[in-house]
């Protein structure tokens, strides 16, 4: 994970809570982040601590907080990075369709990124499976929220749902995207 997520996570933190709440996450977490180095790779880990510490200061569940990350770094990167989430399709369904390759062509300008991988199913007129496979547990409320984050940014009439996990070897998550 790259540091851009982090740079999301204290927006959206900011933005909800306020300086104190950020300041004392920061504080509790224990490590000195620079979170405005969005080129920086980061452990996976940080990102679920600070979902625990957010949830602690806040009375919101680590899955509230994962959802809300998701979806604020969805709004960020829209903002920041425009011409990326542009590149990916005009639309929810061919940014869908468009998101297993995309992580792909960014491990070319950040060698040192660990990306999710991706893939897409049961593609319809209206509908859209979209698998997630992962290494670690507990990210089906950030994936959520991610495709949250999404629909928003497309600005369609559309609902993501959890489908169901796979047990294939590898982990895997499928959430079910209408419209």
């Amino acid at each position: 994970m790259y540091g851009i997520i982090n740079v999301a996570i204290e927006n959206y933190v900011l933005n909800n809570y306020g300086e104190n709440t950020w300041e004392n996450v920061k504080s509790r977490y224990g490590t000195d982040i620079d979170f405005l180095l969005t080129e920086q790779p980061y452990n996976e880990a940080v990102f679920y601590k600070l979902a625990a510490l957010l949830a602690e200061e806040t009375g919101i569940t680590v899955d509230e907080a994962l959802f809300n990350f998701g979806e604020h770094i969805m709004k960020t990167t829209r903002e920041k990075y425009s011409g990326v989430m542009e590149s990916r399709g005009s639309n929810l369904k061919e940014y869908l369709i468009n998101l297993p390759n995309f992580h792909n062509r960014i491990m070319l300008i950040y060698p040192n990124l660990s990306p999710p991988e991706f893939g897409i199913s049961n593609v319809e007129d209206n509908s859209i499976c979209v698998h997630y496979m992962y290494k670690q547990k507990g990210i089906r409320s950030f994936v959520l929220g991610y495709l949250s984050g999404l629909i928003f940014i497309f600005k369609e009439k559309a609902t993501a749902k959890w489908l169901k996990t796979i047990e294939s070897g590898q982990p895997q998550e499928v959430f079910k995207i209408s419209w």
